[in-house]
């Protein structure tokens, strides 16, 4: 499973380095230490924890979001295998984005819960790139 650092978790909210300190510190989500004792967040944790910063509305910080663009990077939230089809789910931020794709794209990506990705937009349709 991927582990992102402080500053990767910032960036993946929407949010400060700081701010994410202030959260792992009050213990809002879990940290362990890698062997340069650098402070990493488990990515499923991250997801997680990023759907629900998502769906309590602003917090202590006022932050501000770019689609600069169209280009929304976040983190998998969920991904959904059919026979055929799959939806993919990643949280940009306060944004959560849907995507209807091939089973076959989703499995040569390796899309997984808790990975960093971009969701791309163009007119109607959402492209995700694995980062």
């Amino acid at each position: 499973m991927q582990s992102y650092t402080i500053g990767q978790a910032a960036r993946l909210l929407g949010v400060s380095p700081d701010t994410a300190r202030r959260w792992a510190d009050a213990g809002r989500f879990a940290t362990h230490r890698d062997e340069n004792g650098r402070r990493l967040i488990d990515g499923h944790d991250l997801a997680a924890f990023s759907v629900e910063v998502a769906q309590s509305g602003s917090d202590d910080e006022d932050t501000s979001y770019t689609s600069a663009r169209n280009a929304f990077p976040g983190i998998v939230t969920a991904v959904k295998l059919g026979d055929i089809a799959a939806q993919v789910e990643i949280q940009a931020g306060p944004h959560r984005l849907v995507s209807l794709l091939t089973r076959e794209a989703v499995e040569e990506l390796g899309l997984q819960v808790g990975m960093q990705a971009t969701a791309r937009v163009k007119s109607t349709s959402v492209h995700i790139d694995r980062v």
